[in-house]
């Protein structure tokens, strides 16, 4: 192909405007970045696509040359398109594709997955809420029978939350999220 038809991809009279093919960005690391240049290919084969329909739809022998134009520009996203995306490291769950084959909307596997989630989650709270009213239960029980080892029992926890909260002070976040434990000192620890 010479250099006169890698321009010539606009010029068919039908709106569009002529791409360079050759849109190739320097190997980035980003997944971001990497993604967003897929998806910018997948638009622009789009186009192609769209350009190529209406030099198909209104061939005549004039219109050969822009059809071959059109072809190649778009074997050559194409192969564009695979390259990037082989710098993407996408998973899409089996269901999602399972969906779009069976002409259903992907956004149901999502609302499939939070309803599940908070399912779950409702489940889980009513399990932890019966735990602390059996505690709760318990502890008025063990009070009445054994009051003193109760008032102890409700010592520790006291001096343990007390502990746990210390703790957490001391500890920071870092900028990532994760927290950062400091070292703790050798030697006697004041009370």
């Amino acid at each position: 192909m010479d250099s006169s038809q890698n321009t010539g991809l606009g010029s068919g009279g039908n709106g569009m405007l002529a791409t360079p093919l050759n849109d190739t960005a320097a190997a980035v690391d980003d997944p971001k970045q990497n993604l967003n240049q897929v998806i910018n290919s997948t638009q622009k084969t789009l186009g192609l696509i769209h350009q190529l329909y209406l030099t198909v739809s209104s061939f005549n022998t004039a219109s050969q040359l822009p059809l071959l134009q059109r072809l190649n520009g778009l074997v050559t996203e194409l192969d564009n398109m695979v390259e990037l995306s082989e710098k993407c490291n996408i998973q899409v769950p089996m269901e999602v594709l399972n969906l779009i084959d069976d002409g259903k909307n992907p956004d149901e596997f999502t609302r499939g997955v939070l309803n599940s989630c908070i399912t779950k989650n409702q489940v889980t709270k009513g399990k932890t809420d019966a735990f602390k009213s059996l505690r709760k239960h318990l502890l008025e029980e063990l009070e009445q029978t054994f009051p003193d080892e109760v008032e102890s029992y409700r010592e520790i926890r006291a001096m343990s939350a007390a502990e746990a909260k210390r703790l957490a002070q001391s500890q920071s976040s870092l900028p990532n999220g994760d927290v950062k434990v400091k070292p703790e000192h050798q030697g006697a620890t004041p009370l």
